[in-house]
């Protein structure tokens, strides 16, 4: 991977640490979903000790998942066909998306050797619909209980590529959830995380970037009652904490635990250990202490272990490429 140390020099400084953010951040979510993947299914109590929560599973731990270490599952091959099709289109295209969505699902096509695993029930219902003709605007389940995870895990790649305002991230982060995931909760958890993001991104720690996000947001829904109404379920003003479970709003919650915890190795491991949904929630840790961080703050031997590199390579070039070209 790049090394993108940033080096005295003003602007360049400055264009240096945005980089070293960017790719922090992507490499954190993949790095959080890998090291999740062996742990995932299982509740707190049967988890390692939290220093023990590596890559690698400490001796007499049986993973939950046979891969080998370092593979990141279905949470990060979607977030990079998110980030595939933002690239080649230039645009959220939910059509191109939902096709890249599918080539993952039938083809492994982003996947660590091409090999699908660890699908959630309801995103495979919604691939299915997606593959029998229906719109991706159409094809995400939007029911009260169908407020799983699945999108805001691969949310991270939009906040990091977008140039547009607030408004636009919001809309755009909202419209990438429908493929899988329509209901009004799912989405605005999805613009919530992205806003989060881009905060962190700019150099806002993720305590007063979270903070000033949910004021974003809710300003935005401030006359939309629905929206209201989802945001005060979503409760961003309470207290961090969570059961690492795969209901959206617990996971959005228990990321945001996660991150008190300290660096970045302390952040994962507090996500993994909170058990369940092992490697979304750290996913979704990950990528906002990733941002925080910079690449060069996540351990050395987490980055080297990390397998897929012929699929992210290229995909991470491009992203910061775009980066790069942004004036901002």
């Amino acid at each position: 991977m790049a090394n993108r140390t940033p080096k005295p020099g003003g602007a360049a400084t400055a264009g240096a640490l945005r980089c070293a953010r960017i790719e922090g951040g992507l490499l954190g979510m993949l790095i959080g979903d890998a090291l999740g993947v062996p742990y995932e299914f299982n509740g707190p109590e049967q988890l390692p000790p939290l220093a023990a929560i590596d890559m690698w599973p400490p001796p007499g731990f049986r993973p939950s998942h046979s891969v080998p270490a370092g593979t990141w599952s279905d949470d990060g091959a979607q977030a990079l066909a998110l980030l595939a099709s933002l690239l080649a289109r230039g645009t959220l295209d939910l059509d191109d998306f939902g096709a890249r969505l599918l080539r993952w699902w039938r083809a492994g096509e982003y996947a660590v050797d091409g090999l699908v695993f660890d699908i959630g029930i309801q995103t495979q219902r919604a691939l299915q619909a997606l593959h029998a003709g229906s719109s991706p605007e159409r094809s995400g389940a939007s029911g009260e209980r169908d407020n799983g995870n699945g999108s805001l895990m691969r949310v991270l790649p939009l906040a990091l590529w977008h140039r547009g305002s607030d408004a636009a991230l919001i809309r755009d982060a909202m419209r990438s959830s429908l493929p899988t995931h329509a209901h009004l909760r799912s989405q605005l958890c999805c613009a919530l995380y992205s806003l989060w993001a881009r905060r962190v991104l700019a150099g806002q720690g993720h305590a007063a970037g979270w903070r000033s996000a949910v004021t974003t947001l809710a300003a935005e829904f401030a006359d939309e009652p629905e929206a209201a109404r989802e945001l005060e379920i979503i409760d961003p003003h309470r207290e961090p904490g969570g059961r690492g479970s795969g209901y959206v709003v617990d996971c959005l919650h228990s990321a945001r635990a996660a991150l008190h915890a300290g660096d970045f190795a302390a952040v994962l491991r507090t996500a993994v250990a909170l058990g369940n949904d092992t490697d979304t929630t750290a996913t979704v840790a990950g990528g906002i202490a990733g941002l925080e961080a910079g690449v060069e703050g996540i351990p050395g031997r987490w980055r080297k272990a990390l397998r897929g590199r012929e699929v992210l390579a290229p995909l991470l070039a491009g992203l910061l490429a775009h980066a790069e070209l942004d004036p901002s």
